[in-house]
């Protein structure tokens, strides 16, 4: 069996958030992944839904605890190309996710200053940030430049 790495999963993710970009939706995409095998993908359909909550890892979540029949995912882990924002930190904590790999930071809409005082996830989870920051930026720049 291949070991995939963090960044084989961000690639991954990057994909779904191509997929909302040309879909005009923020593009934001997110994968969960449980013994190196992605479950369930998920990219932002706000726009398509007409859902505010229809964000990539609210999507990626319900669709891995409809995989699993499970409402924890403790032995998961959820890569997101944007840094989560505060109603989906609230979904990865209710979730118990073992694991958030994270792109690029959202200094308008992500929980900034994450620190173990205002840590917002499980107790148990663990953090990574900044994998494939450039490439995950440079799609929102991308995004947001041709909106202008």
């Amino acid at each position: 069996m291949i070991e995939y790495d963090d960044i084989y999963f961000m690639q991954q993710a990057l994909k779904e958030a191509v997929l909302a970009y040309e879909e005009d939706e923020v593009p934001v995409g997110a994968v969960v992944v449980i013994n190196n095998k992605i479950i369930s993908r998920g990219h932002n359909q706000v726009e398509l839904l007409t859902d505010a909550t229809a964000h990539a890892e609210i999507l990626a979540l319900t669709s891995a605890f409809n995989f699993l029949g499970a409402k924890y995912l403790p032995d998961a882990t959820l890569y997101v190309t944007v840094e989560p924002c505060l109603m989906c930190c609230g979904a990865l904590y209710w979730s118990k996710i073992g694991r958030i790999v994270y792109g690029t930071s959202d200094e308008k809409n992500g929980f900034q200053h994450i620190t173990r005082e205002n840590w917002p996830f499980h107790p148990k989870t663990e953090l990574v940030k900044g994998v494939l920051k450039d490439e995950c930026a440079q799609l929102m720049r991308s995004f947001f430049k041709s909106k202008r």
